[in-house]
């Protein structure tokens, strides 16, 4: 699938010839929370915007999660917030199965709108940047991502607060929770068969469903593919899918880290290995464990240089309090406590699972870290500390950033990641997530009351 072209009109023309009935399409491009961001057109203007674009505003790959400004690196504000062209990706049109209209979508990628070049704090060409990196090194990767998210309630609870979704076979929300469970999958099963047709029309390719450790909490995977830009569009559109479906469900679906005190947070975890020109696994060929093993330091290195990529928000950090949620460094064979985990498979399913980001991550920064750390150890011949057996809970290292700002500021400070990821990208991201912070900060709380009324 080559998704990193643009789209022809001769692409348009083949699926409207098979979908005349679609009356409207929905543009949009990837911004830096992972959010789709963009416009719904007619459907008679849709061959005129693979021909040359739709416009709207260039800094909309970098705006908060309530799509504000902060102006980082004079981006959206002390430029005008001049516009710029989005044009569509090539071998994404398809339909939107949850919409009440007939109506396609197609991902774009922003560009300015006089050069047409790529825009640099895009985080689709942050990403691409890395991998061709790698490629220059002769490092190809597979990678698939795995979501965990909450069904909720469209509703809040007194206090404001979310509350979980009855399901369809018991019309209550979920009393207790059950890992692993066939009945819990049983209970929401009318949801989960809606997204696993919805995932087949739109080409995302889904590996299955679990249910996970909190109440109404679900993981979805998807299948390894060997272009790690493809799977980190899979993880956008199946979040924006779910999203989807739930609300023709008349329920809500939350990818936030941790949406309830009590429960496990939300994880992206990330699986990676490595192939050659022939497509076999590196890892499972004779040296491959070295290799392995230089790849999970390079990942020890850039781990808490990487945190605020990891957890971007300030309600990202609240879920390394709780279970299997790594804050140190460690790895090991068929661990789940650790934040490198090497999942018992061989051969050509040996890989390394990344287990620290919250699924409210942008995929595509976390992909960017995780390959840079990948890069980073085979290109110095990094080794890894001692694997750890058993478990590695035993308390956050010392130098763990706690909280957004500490992690932000280290991630500022890092010589290492500014090695892959530029360094006026990484301070625009800075600055982004401190104005986000810090409009969150500026409403009083009922809390904030208890406290100190």
């Amino acid at each position: 699938m080559n998704i990193d072209s643009s789209a022809s009109t001769a692409e348009f023309d083949r699926f409207m010839q098979a979908n005349a009935d679609v009356v409207e399409l929905e543009t949009f491009i990837v911004d830096v929370n992972g959010h789709a961001l963009g416009k719904r057109i007619p459907i008679a203007q849709g061959r005129r915007t693979f021909e040359s674009g739709i416009s709207f505003s260039a800094c909309a790959p970098i705006l908060d999660c309530q799509g504000r400004g902060h102006d980082p690196a004079g981006i959206g504000g002390s430029d005008g917030d001049p516009d710029g062209t989005a044009l569509p990706l090539a071998d994404n049109l398809c339909r939107v199965p949850w919409a009440k209209a007939p109506t396609a979508q197609v991902m774009c990628e922003m560009r300015r709108f006089d050069t047409r070049a790529p825009l640099w704090f895009d985080p689709r060409v942050i990403l691409q940047r890395v991998i061709s990196e790698c490629a220059a090194q002769g490092i190809r990767a597979v990678v698939a991502c795995e979501l965990e998210f909450y069904l909720v309630d469209r509703g809040r609870t007194e206090q404001g607060k979310l509350k979980l979704a009855a399901n369809s076979r018991t019309r209550a929300a979920p009393r207790r929770p059950m890992n692993l469970s066939l009945e819990c999958l049983e209970d929401s099963a009318d949801f989960l068969s809606q997204v696993v047709t919805a995932a087949k029309a739109q080409s995302i390719p889904l590996a299955g469903s679990v249910a996970e450790y909190g109440l109404g909490q679900y993981e979805v995977n998807l299948r390894h593919v060997p272009d790690p830009l493809l799977a980190a569009d899979h993880a956008v559109l199946l979040k924006r899918l779910v999203r989807g479906i739930a609300r023709t469900n008349g329920i809500d679906a939350t990818f936030m880290a941790k949406p309830f005190l009590d429960q496990p947070g939300s994880g992206l975890h990330v699986h990676i290995s490595l192939i050659d020109e022939e497509g076999g696994s590196r890892f499972s060929a004779p040296g491959g464990d070295e290799l392995l093993q230089e790849a999970v330091a390079g990942m020890q290195v850039l781990m808490f240089d990487s945190i605020a990529l990891f957890a971007p928000n300030f309600n990202s950090h609240r879920r390394f309090m709780g279970p299997f949620v790594p804050t140190a460094a460690t790895w090991g064979y068929n661990n789940r406590t650790v934040a490198m985990r090497i999942p018992a498979a061989g051969g050509p399913d040996l890989r390394i699972e990344h287990r620290v980001a919250g699924a409210d991550a942008s995929p595509h920064l976390v992909v960017a870290a995780i390959l840079a750390g990948v890069l980073h150890g085979i290109t110095n011949r990094l080794r890894p500390s001692a694997p750890t057996y058993g478990c590695a809970q035993g308390g956050q290292d010392p130098v763990f950033p706690a909280g957004l700002l500490n992690a932000l500021e280290r991630m500022e400070r890092s010589d290492v990641l500014s090695q892959y990821i530029p360094k006026p990208y990484i301070e625009a991201y800075a600055q982004l997530k401190r104005g986000e912070y810090h409009a969150l900060c500026a409403q009083m709380s009922p809390r904030e009351l208890d406290f100190y009324a």
